[in-house]
This record gives structure tokens, C-alpha cells and sequence, in this order.
């Protein structure tokens, strides 16, 4: 009798298990951040872990509403769900009372959940593998679990507080970067992922400022940070080509320039700075610089026969044969 009674507990439980893990999402363990700027309102999420494509199931953001970090025994729900009920006007701490009230998983659930004016609301399941933790703060909080050790919130926490003369997407990587100082997740790294967005509702196509991830690497902040580096160097190519497109040379040679510091080896932020410099009438400057890009790749020299064509090379007919000439 006690033998039946004891499988009848055990198919009992394993039943119970089957309904909260139903879904075949995946065991992110691991540590984020949740934020926003007090002074431009954009808001940030952003998460390392051991497991592949992370920046896939945790981070979750949208322009004027709010962002969201799910892990643990992650529901990647939690996410759209979130975001759909801060959108009806509820706080960040009456939506994540709602999702864990409705979840049979809460115990082995981890979530932040921050709102576009700056709420925070955090849940750390009680049966979260340790060391597991948040620390909320002012305009953020962070969480991890299954850590090496148990100072990884408090580096994070002190990373984003020392930080504040920063870009929004500056301080989540660097709250990131001191997890990792602190020990991080206990079976390493493999993925990563920062997302920025707006503070104010905007169209669906500019929804997002900074996206950013690494799905898989030995070493995923590094390649992390080495990716954010190459936008912000986008950034500045983007702002140079609305600067030509008014007419305003200056400037975009200014961004131009800063756009090569950050990415020098970078032969297409060569290139276009190069035409500018022609278009600009500054063909002697621009001469060198093409030079190095055809030496290394001659599809750029087809590229600029063809600009003409197209009135993005406007030099004389005179200056177009020095410049093919090289």
C-alpha cells in the first residue's frame, strides 16, 4: 500500500511538473539588468548567459512602454505579456503582481519588469537555483541567478550607479562587464544581448535605438562591447550622410571622422568619407585615401564608376579620371 501511495505521489508530481514546464522553453540562468535615463527616458535591458542566442527568450523592450527581463526557468511570455499590460496603463509592480499571480512556475521564475517612468518591479522565485538575487535602485534593477558568488548584483548595482555621465547603453554594458568581474554564472559564458529603446512611443521602424547580441562565443561581452563599438561608429556614418544630404559639409566631415576613430580599418567609412571630400571639392585629399581602399580592394574603384550615374560623385570629368587613374 505505502509503495502504491508513494507512486501515485510521484506521477502526481511529475503531472504538476509537466503542466508549469509544458512549453520547451529554455533554462536561462544567468544575470540582467533592466533601466532607463532619467534625463533622454529611453529605457534598456540587458543579459549575459551560459546558454545560446540569450538575447532571443530574456530581453524585451518597446519604445514609451517599457522593458523586461525574463529568465530562470524563463516564460518567455512574461515578455509581451508585460509590455501589452503596462500599454493599459498599469504600473510596472501591478503588471508583474498580475503575471506571477496567473504563473503555476512562479517559484522557479525571475523577472524585472521597468515602466517609461522609471518603476521598477522585480520577482526572484524562491526556488531559483542559487546564489539568486536582485537589487532594484533608482531608475533600474538587477538580477541573477545560479551565480558563482554573491556579489554579482552589488557590482552591477555599483557599475550603472558610478556611471551616470553615460549613454543608457554604456551603463548596461558596463553593469555586465563587473557581473562578469564578480563571477558571473557559474558555468560560464556564451551569449549576450543589449537593447535600447525610446522613451517616447514612436513609429514601429525607429522602435528601437540599440539592438544589439551575440548568440554564441567564448568570450560574448567582449564581442559584445566590440559590436556596440562598430554602432556607434554607424551612428556617426548615419548622422554624416543626413549632414550631406542638407548640405551642412562640416559637419559631416566631422562625423565622418569620428566614425573611422572607432572603426578605422573599416574600408567603406573610408570610402564614402573619401567621396565627401571629393563631392566637396577636396578631390587632393580624397586622392590618398582612395588610393589605400583600391590597393586593398579593387571593387571599390567599380563602385565609384558607377556613382556618377547616380549624382553621389559630382566631380568634373577632369578630377573622375585622376581619380580612376589610381
Amino acid at each position: 500500500m505505502r509503495f502504491l501511495i508513494l507512486i501515485a505521489f510521484i506521477c502526481l508530481s511529475l503531472q504538476n511538473f509537466a503542466q508549469i514546464y509544458r512549453t520547451k522553453e529554455p533554462l536561462v540562468h544567468t544575470y540582467s539588468i533592466v533601466a532607463r535615463d532619467e534625463q533622454t527616458g529611453e529605457m534598456a535591458v540587458g543579459v549575459q548567459s551560459h546558454w545560446f542566442s540569450v538575447g532571443t527568450s530574456v530581453p524585451w523592450a518597446e519604445a514609451g512602454v517599457g522593458a523586461v527581463a525574463t529568465q530562470s526557468f524563463v516564460d518567455k511570455s512574461y515578455g509581451p505579456k508585460a509590455l501589452a499590460l503596462l500599454k493599459t496603463g498599469l504600473s510596472a509592480q501591478q503588471v508583474l503582481d498580475k503575471l506571477v499571480a496567473d504563473d503555476p512556475g512562479r517559484d522557479v521564475r525571475q523577472v524585472s519588469i521597468i515602466d517609461s517612468k522609471g518603476n521598477v518591479a522585480t520577482h526572484t522565485g524562491k526556488n531559483c537555483i542559487q546564489v539568486a538575487s536582485h537589487i532594484k535602485g533608482n531608475n533600474y534593477s538587477v538580477q541573477s541567478n545560479m551565480m558563482l558568488g554573491d556579489q554579482v548584483d552589488e557590482y552591477m548595482s555599483e557599475a550603472f550607479e558610478k556611471s551616470k555621465s553615460k549613454p543608457l547603453a554604456e551603463r548596461v554594458l558596463l553593469a555586465l562587464e563587473a557581473a562578469q568581474k564578480a563571477g558571473g554564472d557559474i558555468r560560464g559564458m556564451q551569449a549576450a544581448a543589449i537593447i535600447v529603446v525610446p522613451g517616447k512611443i514612436t513609429e514601429a521602424w525607429n522602435n528601437k535605438t540599440v539592438d544589439i547580441r551575440v548568440d554564441d562565443a567564448p568570450e560574448p561581452l567582449k564581442e559584445l562591447r566590440r559590436i556596440y563599438t562598430v554602432h556607434l561608429a554607424y551612428q556617426h556614418m548615419n548622422d554624416g550622410d543626413l549632414a550631406v544630404e542638407k548640405n551642412d559639409m562640416a559637419k559631416a566631415m566631422a562625423e565622418y571622422k569620428a566614425a573611422m576613430e572607432l572603426f578605422p580599418d573599416n574600408l567603406e567609412m573610408q570610402f564614402w568619407t573619401a567621396i565627401t571630400l571629393a563631392n566637396n571639392k577636396e578631390v587632393d585629399k580624397a586622392l590618398p585615401m582612395l588610393k589605400k581602399i583600391y590597393d586593398q580592394d579593387k571593387n571599390w574603384k567599380e563602385l565609384t564608376r558607377r556613382l556618377p550615374a547616380v549624382n553621389l560623385l559630382t566631380v568634373s570629368e577632369t578630377d573622375l579620371k585622376r581619380i580612376l587613374s589610381l
